[in-house]
């Protein structure tokens, strides 16, 4: 059965985007996370996301500047397979894309029971809240940026229990940030414990 892990910056008052929809704080060009990073995307991971996520990567990665400013990750961005979760684009303008039109949760399920690679969701909040809910994610990394926000989309925003997580793993970096690892706690039937 394939892993799904979830790999998503947020900041210290707890959110992945501030308020209008922008994660740009979340870039930093030290060299030790950059390193982290390009580490990360090179592990061969099926990407998965959501439509905002992919409009925003799709427009960046595939450029010349990425290619220039970012050469490791943008070599494993553009050649990572990538599962997109949206309903408005009919055609995938960035290589090796596959578009998912159905429910998220039972498309996910279906991908796990495949054989293949593990896949990691980047960004995309709300696909994150109903993976996480479902009891389909399997490691959760946070890298918590030393920035506070004040206002902005939370990824556990909306969940209809608790979730309970616990901590496997930790890294922090010259620049401030800490990678946090964590898996959920599960019940004997093997759901999430609240």
């Amino acid at each position: 059965m394939r892993k799904l892990g979830v790999f998503l910056s947020i900041s210290v008052d707890g959110y992945f985007a501030d308020s209008s929809g922008d994660m740009s704080w979340a870039h930093d060009r030290d060299p030790e996370f950059y390193t982290f990073l390009a580490d990360n995307a090179s592990s061969g991971s099926e990407l998965v996301m959501g439509r905002r996520t992919y409009d925003l990567m799709s427009a960046y990665w595939p450029t010349d500047f990425a290619r220039q400013n970012d050469p490791a990750l943008a070599t494993a961005m553009n050649s990572l397979p990538k599962i997109v979760f949206l309903r408005t684009i009919r055609e995938a303008g960035w290589n090796n894309t596959r578009l998912v039109k159905t429910d998220p949760i039972e498309a996910v399920r279906a991908l796990k029971r495949e054989e293949g690679q593990e896949m990691v969701v980047l960004g995309s909040g709300s696909i994150v809240r109903l993976l996480a809910q479902a009891g389909l994610v399997d490691t959760f990394q946070f890298v918590i940026v030393p920035l506070a926000l004040g206002a902005g989309r939370s990824v556990f925003a909306g969940l209809s229990e608790r979730l309970r997580l616990e901590p496997i793993g930790s890294q922090r970096f010259g620049n401030g940030n800490v990678a946090l690892t964590y898996v959920p706690v599960t019940g004997a039937n093997g759901s999430p414990v609240g």
